[in-house]
């Protein structure tokens, strides 16, 4: 990192085993909006430009690592969770080159790139800068000590506070900071762990940066909100809704018409054309891409999914995995699953399930049907009660329905087995062979009629 002051190196502690959130998994790799704590902040450092990002990791530390496989980011083991102190001191082992660092925490996913800029900025040689903010409710924070100039003397834990006038102050501590490389080299070694918790806090560098000569200067979040830790689930669910907010005002702005902004849920990332319209209760998952004109009915979950332009899809739909073209109508009560494709003009109806499937341009399959593992031409029309038999026990077998044909209602077709062009397919048949181009093709048995027979009577 030598020759490269201006872009500074981010170390990310991520090694807490988050035990208030009554969890078996690390807290960095609970999910908000689809994405896992640590991820948000990841990006967010990115977004800065840094020469490096270090992870500090500990519990579940390979369950993080191998959640966040990528080529820049550098983790570094704590090995036994001595504090945040300890924690940036085993991060800043082998620096070189004196950049500014900044100190995130993998439980803060909100807090805007401006305020850390801000921060990184204030970093110069000589001088420690912190985020604070302003909390009617302080409890559980390390609080800021000022002297009568305004001038920061010292930071406090709540766990060292017992019952001291200093609770009621109610500036606190967010735990992000940035100073120099080699001030934090110099520093760092003198934290002491005489205090409740027998650990090294990061906090304590406010007072020995000050009997240094260090000027400490503060920077105050305007949304404290954004600047806090998740610690327990009541925490994630309330940056749910905040990250939500944040999303839905983003949209708007974009033109996409929402219904309700608080019945909108998206754990992932949307891209949307012009005039799309939402309505209530929908939740987009993974990678959703919405075409000019799409609209999405009530209560649909949509996971993985590109709708071509003026598409629709209707209430309670569950899509996954799906690619369709323009002008596709789907649902209501529908679920059609990963590697399906749709043509232009198909349509799906009530209670169908559809799984890796490719389908031709203005097929149809209106109602009550199953249709999985096949390829299925154009102008294709499945009637009500098709079911393609797929499986055998042992292996999936596809089944190839060409252009034109049209399905009876009740047809089973077991595959493997192919409907030629144009084909007729007598209601009620099961296929159990190639069914040529062009014909009608029944399999059931005759229609028989016992004359004068009586149903049995009841035995009491």
């Amino acid at each position: 990192m030598r020759g490269v002051p201006d872009r500074p190196l981010i170390v990310i502690l991520a090694a807490g085993a988050g035990t208030r959130m009554r969890s078996r998994h690390p807290k960095v790799l609970h999910e908000l909006a689809g994405r896992p704590l640590l991820g948000w902040v990841i990006e967010t450092a990115r977004s800065l430009d840094p020469a490096q990002i270090r992870v500090v990791i500990g519990s579940g530390s390979q369950a993080v690592r191998d959640a966040f496989p990528d080529a820049d980011l550098h983790f570094v083991d704590q090995g036994k969770p001595l504090g945040t102190g300890h924690a940036v001191r085993t991060a800043l082992t082998g620096v070189r080159g004196n950049p500014r660092v900044l100190v995130l925490y993998g439980d803060v996913p909100l807090l805007p790139q401006e305020e850390l800029r801000a921060l990184i900025a204030a970093a110069q040689p000589g001088q420690l800068a912190l985020l604070t903010a302003e909390r009617d409710e302080p409890q559980g924070y390390g609080r800021i000590l000022r002297d009568e100039r305004g001038g920061i003397r010292a930071i406090v834990e709540q766990a060292d506070l017992a019952d001291s006038p200093i609770e009621a102050i109610r500036e606190i501590n967010t735990g992000i900071l940035a100073a120099s490389a080699d001030d934090l080299a110099s520093l760092l070694p003198r934290i002491q762990n005489d205090n409740a918790q027998g650990e090294y806090y990061l906090t304590d560098l406010v007072a020995l940066a000050l009997a240094a000569g260090l000027v400490v200067t503060t920077h105050r979040a305007r949304d404290s909100d954004l600047a806090l830790g998740i610690n327990r689930a009541s925490d994630l669910a309330r940056a749910e809704r905040k990250i939500r907010l944040r999303i839905v005002e983003d949209l708007l702005n974009q033109g996409v018409r929402i219904r309700d902004p608080d019945r909108f849920d998206l754990r992932g990332t949307l891209e949307a054309g012009a005039d799309v319209a939402i309505d209530v209760g929908v939740v987009f998952e993974g990678a959703i891409h919405l075409g000019e004109g799409v609209r999405i009915g009530p209560y649909c979950v949509l996971r993985d999914v590109e709708l071509g332009e003026g598409s629709e899809v209707y209430s309670h739909c569950v899509l996954e995995g799906v690619k369709t073209g323009k002008g596709v109508r789907i649902g209501p009560f529908a679920r059609i699953r990963p590697e399906t494709s749709l043509g232009e003009g198909d349509r799906i109806g009530n209670f169908v399930e559809i799984k890796n499937t490719r389908m031709g341009a203005d097929s149809k399959a209106n109602h009550l049907a199953y249709v999985g593992d096949a390829d299925v031409g154009s102008a294709v029309n499945l009637g009500a009660g098709v079911i393609t038999v797929n499986y055998d026990g042992e292996n999936k077998h596809r089944t190839v329905i060409e252009d034109e044909v049209m399905i009876g209602c009740d047809v089973q077709l077991v595959a493997p087995v192919t409907i030629g062009r144009g084909a007729f397919i007598g209601a009620g048949s099961t296929i159990v062979r190639d069914a040529p181009a062009g014909g009608l093709t029944l399999a059931r048995s005759d229609q028989k009629t016992i004359p004068d027979w009586k149903r049995p009577g009841r035995k009491d």
